[in-house]
């Protein structure tokens, strides 16, 4: 797993065009329950030039997936059933941060107020992918795996 800086480092042209769909809400988070089963949320990423954030209640059941299991993957919205703007995917595992400070930075990149209450993960990558159908200048690369360890 990479940082979302780390990725941006890696394909930069893919985490350009990434976190141009990932800005604009909802993006849609899955999660594995403990049954193994899948369950999706509706969240607000938050992307900075280092990392990729979600704030949740604590009381979330994504956020007790992502303690339990970690796992997920993240898909922009789309704003019809052609797909117009593109989409973007992202997987990986999400990691609960307790700094004080790494929230801070969170908090103020966040483009809505972040209730105290909140938890926040970083969601780490492991690939992430691009698709587009003719409305929109795909970058070059359109795939992209962890492959380092």
């Amino acid at each position: 797993m990479i940082t979302w800086g780390a990725f941006m480092m890696s394909a930069p042209d893919l985490a350009s065009f990434g976190r141009g769909r990932l800005r604009k809400p909802p993006a849609y988070l899955a999660t594995v329950r403990q049954d193994g089963t899948p369950r999706v949320h509706p969240v607000t990423p938050i992307v900075t030039s280092d990392a990729l954030f979600v704030f949740m209640e604590p009381s979330s059941p994504k956020a007790r997936d992502l303690r339990d299991r970690g796992w997920y993957a993240l898909h922009n919205g789309v704003p019809d059933t052609q797909g117009s703007g593109g989409e973007f995917f992202l997987a990986g595992q999400g990691l609960e941060i307790h700094d004080a400070d790494t929230r801070r930075v969170a908090v103020v990149a966040a483009e809505y107020e972040p209730a105290d209450r909140y938890v926040l993960f970083e969601l780490r990558l492991t690939e992430a992918r691009c698709n587009g159908y003719g409305d929109v200048v795909l970058p070059p690369q359109r795939r992209w795996s962890f492959t380092g360890t």
